[in-house]
């Protein structure tokens, strides 16, 4: 399936152009989409985890957990809020809209995607649920969550046909319509056959650049884990690619050999680098995306995250603001290493720590003074017994060593498995509607 519409060609060929730099300048997470607005430029207020819902916990349902994490705070390290949601569905990633005011939450399992506003970030509220993307698009699996201007891109992972891992990107307005759907590459593109699989985005658009990169579809990430590593069938079917497309036209370009399924893309933010790097889950590989002297984007393994031959599970990375260095969490061994990418050629590890018994993903403040780590990964990937951690931890980072500030037990609170982490600040010398106005299509929603 594929909609057109003539307003989103037009607002992407007149935003395409502007470079990410001075957009990403101000800047908190250092994962953000370049086109968001209203970013923060100090401490980050709270933290809000999309946390999956474990039978007999509390209510049971998936939820998103608001933690006060400003020192300042009478309470600092505690649980302010939480929004649950009806069910269990594998929530799993977030993302905001370009102008930061909504949160959108999607869940693997069931497909839904909740729209949440932030006016009061103490107090995060559902407006709207979105539950067409399959019927509409015919893709599943909504995961990444990346703001466009006055849109939102959404990457599915699998489909309605199979459950494989062949999906497509699909194109939201703010408002939660459905403007157009575009199918993952397949067949030969640029001499590398697409394997038409889905995972992450990242835009660079002074370079009108898109990478996408590969993980797996519905069959296999809502299988055991135990069992999915022993069915050799199964474990055939992982990503083992990255596509590059010209942003404006969304189309692919070219598709690079990546084995082992690439996940997170992560841009180099310092002015005039121009390129990115991902972590491969099952190699245990640094790649780098870049031009070569003729201009031709190339990928290359570039370095090793711990013993492959271990399987430690590289699944979240997090690059610093200044691109000198990468944050890499391994799922296996708990561990969260530091790469210096000062020569983006050659990383090197200079250091690393157990942080917890399971860790997944991991996100920085702008100043890359404070490094947050969860826990959990999938429901049916997760550790079993003691093993099975369910954290939120906060470290304060000082150039040498990573030291635990605080932490957050969800599972002696009952929240349940700590997923994905999003930040957000109260307003400063001005009320939270002036400081994140909604548009006229989220004002929409508040209607009944």
């Amino acid at each position: 399936m594929f909609i057109r519409h003539s307003r989103l060609g037009a607002l992407l060929l007149a935003t395409a152009a502007a470079s990410a730099v001075p957009l990403a300048a101000m800047a908190d997470e250092t994962c953000n989409s370049p086109y968001m607005a209203n970013l923060i430029k100090g401490q980050e207020d709270f933290v809000h985890v999309w946390t999956l819902g474990v039978k007999g916990w509390g209510d049971s349902n998936d939820k998103l957990v608001t933690i006060d994490v400003n020192p300042a705070s009478k309470q600092y390290g505690k649980v302010v809020h939480t929004l649950s949601v009806p069910g269990r569905g594998e929530a799993h990633h977030m993302g905001f809209t370009d102008d930061r005011r909504f949160l959108w939450a999607g869940r693997l399992d069931d497909n839904k995607i909740y729209v949440i506003d932030l006016k009061n970030p103490a107090k995060p509220r559902l407006t709207r649920t979105i539950d067409n993307i399959a019927t509409k698009t015919g893709f599943v699996g909504p995961h990444t969550f990346y703001a466009i201007p006055g849109r939102m891109l959404v990457q599915a992972l699998s489909n309605t046909k199979d459950h494989g891992g062949r999906t497509g990107l699909v194109t939201f307005d703010n408002g939660g319509r459905i403007i157009a759907s575009h199918p993952m590459p397949v067949g030969e593109v640029g001499g590398v056959k697409a394997d038409g699989y889905g995972y992450d985005i990242g835009i660079n658009p002074g370079k009108n650049v898109m990478l996408t990169s590969s993980f797996t579809g519905w069959n296999n990430y809502m299988m055991d884990l135990g069992k999915l590593i022993k069915d050799a069938e199964a474990m055939k079917n992982f990503g083992n690619t990255m596509a590059i497309w010209d942003y404006k036209a969304m189309q692919p370009k070219k598709v690079f050999s990546v084995p082992g399924a690439p996940l997170e893309i992560r841009w180099s933010l310092n002015a005039g680098d121009n390129w990115a790097v991902t972590a491969t889950a099952l190699t245990s590989k640094i790649w780098l995306v870049k031009q070569d002297a003729a201009g031709e984007w190339q990928a290359k393994d570039v370095a090793t995250i711990g013993d492959p031959s271990k399987i430690p599970l590289p699944v979240d990375i997090s690059i610093t603001a200044d691109g000198k260095g990468l944050w890499v969490n391994t799922f296996m061994d708990g561990k969260t290493r530091y790469f210096d990418l000062s020569n983006p050629e050659a990383p090197k590890q200079t250091y690393e720590k157990v942080t917890g018994k399971q860790v997944n993903m991991v996100s920085q403040s702008w100043d890359g003074k404070r490094i947050y780590v969860t826990s959990s990964l999938l429901a049916n990937w997760d550790k079993q017994g003691d093993d099975n951690e369910q954290v939120l931890r906060l470290f304060a980072w000082d150039g040498k060593e990573l030291t635990q500030k605080l932490e957050v037990d969800f599972k002696a609170l009952k929240l349940g498995r700590a997923h994905h982490m999003k930040f957000s600040a109260r307003p400063q010398g001005k009320s939270m509607a002036d400081a994140y106005p909604a548009t006229r299509e989220q004002v929409a929603l508040q209607r009944p």
